[in-house]
């Protein structure tokens, strides 16, 4: 039989947090079991299969806070996990096996409804401990009872029972009920049992002769606040089940109930998600509803300046800049006032400057940020216009192990633009790449027209990536200026020097990374100078040869080459309109890994 010390208590426990499920029992008795720092919440959402699951991203954000709220240690990233899923039975074993869990708290018959399982499917195929909770198990615990006998989930019951007098110095009392027809010593099955509860005196002994078991530990389960049993032992080749004891008691009881079984070997069906989901459309939307997030999600800055802390990580903010005057100022006084001087979240800001010919160097000196002009910043490698190269070289300029860009002209800066990308990176370290996307108003004449904007990313970017990446058709705004990552991450990337480098970054990631690896950030309204048509137009020029960069390393052929890179602009004048030719060659740079003054830095 098993020996159990003392000190074997329960160490990892998960309750499912299930969206439009009450689960109050399950997170009760998980703390009561493993403590504040042990227990895992995970949340769910259902969606049929004729629904896309990217309808559930609202849910998902609602479901994010709850988990929030629910947490009572603060746990980093975890009240961020949320999966959305067509099989969330399938998704949550996945879960069970990655985060190494040793007992699953299911709320019966709720978890079992919102999950679309059934105990026999949930016992045939257990991926660790189960523990089936009734509705009825409160916060304080005071008493235990454990109709014990010596089945082959004993052991489970015990070890549950133990722990939660660990946490709670409830009392515990075992229960032993043999038939009229056998005495103590001749019951085979309780004696394994018996030589463990020999070696614990906390455990107090009760004992019933009756051949009517489900009447009897019904009866004693009403002096006991909590009631801990196996779940019926059946032949492999039965249909599993809890058994007509325990059915009877979860269903009627007024008193907190745990029915418990043991974990059976487990192998992944191939047709799961997690095991190879080879729908495309399936993965995307299943992306959107998980990594989608709302930047009043992160405004908590204190908690996430303890996220920092505790990460031991520095954050930079680089600002690139070419004649923006007129907002730059007000730009880097808003973050800085509130993200430096009142909550320290950023260890320093830099503007990298691409040679303006305003006061925007001036301006940004005086407010005491440093400032470079980014062709004179490695320059031995040649200084090449544009924005792109302006990121790449910022990699040099900061320090920071997070690195976050925003454009200058934003007319209505807020913190949140900031802190938006900063909180998918604290809360969850799967991610490595944030991109922000918001509302865009255009302003024609006097009037601004809501939700207008962003007019090559929906003529030329989407349809592109859903063309040629359809991984990436769940990005809302691939081209925002507004986006961070990790430096570990950006600097393997290439960059792409003018238009073409946010969708070139966004290709690199999903490549080398993953999908999982990026997040996006709704940053509610961006208001700023829209460009002319004709410098959109160059803009799409640059950005289609920037996706073809990248479909010829992807399949190893060579296209540009033979493209034209110049592009003939129409020209309008007073009384006349004519043709003019404009280079628009997108180049690429290293990775700055590779740069060996940045090695040495």
């Amino acid at each position: 039989m098993f020996p159990i010390p003392k000190n074997a208590f329960i160490a990892k426990v998960l309750v499912p947090v299930v969206y439009g499920c009450e689960q109050k029992s399950a997170i009760h008795a998980a703390h009561a079991i493993a403590g504040d720092e042990n227990v895992l919440l995970s949340g769910f959402i259902y969606v049929a299969n004729d629904l896309s699951l990217s309808t559930a991203a609202v849910d998902a954000r609602k479901l994010r806070q709850t988990l929030k709220k629910l947490y009572k240690v603060k746990r980093g990233d975890k009240w961020a996990q949320v999966t959305v899923s067509h099989n969330p039975w399938e998704d949550l074993v996945n879960i069970v096996k990655r985060e190494d869990i040793d007992l699953l708290l299911l709320e019966w018959p709720c978890h079992f409804e919102a999950l679309k399982t059934s105990v026999a499917e949930i016992f045939s195929q257990a991926p660790c401990n189960i523990a089936i909770v009734n509705q009825h198990i409160g916060s304080n615990i005071r008493d235990i009872l454990l109709p014990i006998r010596g089945g082959p989930y004993a052991e489970l019951s015990l070890r549950i029972a133990l722990s939660i007098r660990n946490t709670s110095s409830a009392e515990i009392s075992s229960l032993h009920i043999f038939p009229n027809n056998i005495t103590r010593d001749q019951d085979v099955a309780f004696k394994g049992v018996n030589r463990v509860l020999k070696s614990l005196p906390e455990i107090k002994w009760e004992e019933v002769v009756t051949d009517n078991p489900i009447n009897a530990v019904f009866e004693a389960a009403k002096k006991h606040d909590l009631l801990i049993m196996g779940a019926s032992a059946r032949p492999v080749d039965e249909v599993p089940s809890i058994g007509p004891v325990a059915e009877k008691i979860m269903q009627e009881s007024q008193h907190g109930v745990i029915v418990v079984k043991t974990k059976l070997p487990y192998e992944v069906n191939p047709a799961s998600e997690e095991a190879g989901q080879t729908a495309i459309s399936v993965l995307v939307d299943k992306w959107f509803a998980e990594n989608t997030f709302h930047a009043d999600e992160f405004a908590d800055l204190k908690y996430l300046l303890s996220l920092k802390e505790k990460q031991n990580l520095t954050i930079s903010l680089a600002l690139p800049a070419l004649n923006e005057e007129q907002t730059v100022g007000k730009v880097i006084r808003t973050i800085k006032n509130v993200l430096m001087k009142r909550i320290p979240l950023l260890d320093e800001i830099v503007l990298i400057d691409s040679n303006s010919t305003d006061r925007t160097r001036q301006i940004a000196k005086k407010i005491d940020v440093p400032v470079y002009i980014h062709q004179e910043v490695l320059s031995q490698y040649g200084a090449r216009k544009g924005k792109g190269e302006a990121l790449w070289k910022s990699l040099y300029c900061t320090r920071g192990d997070i690195i976050i860009w925003i454009d200058t002209d934003i007319v209505n800066i807020h913190p949140r633009f900031i802190y938006g990308l900063i909180g998918p990176l604290l809360l969850r370290p799967e991610i490595d790449f944030v991109k922000g996307f918001y509302r865009r108003p255009l302003k024609v004449g006097n009037k601004m027209q809501a939700g207008s904007g962003g007019r090559v990313t929906e003529l030329t970017a989407r349809p592109l990536l859903n063309l040629f990446y359809p991984e990436l058709s769940g990005m809302i705004q691939p081209l925002s200026g507004e986006y961070g990552g990790r430096r570990k991450v950006l600097e393997q990337m290439p960059f792409f020097s003018g238009y073409g480098v946010e969708i070139g970054l966004l290709i690199d990631m999903l490549e080398k990374f993953g999908l999982r690896s990026i997040a996006q950030v709704d940053l509610q309204e961006r208001i700023h100078h829209n460009q002319p048509l004709e410098a959109l137009g160059k803009m799409s020029f640059a950005i289609i040869q920037a996706v073809i960069r990248k479909l010829e390393g992807k399949y190893g052929q060579s296209m540009l080459e033979n493209i034209n890179k110049t592009m003939k602009m129409i020209r309008h004048e007073q009384d006349r309109f004519f043709l003019d030719i404009e280079e628009i060659a997108e180049g690429e740079r290293p990775p700055m890994i590779e740069i060996s003054e940045y090695q040495q830095r």
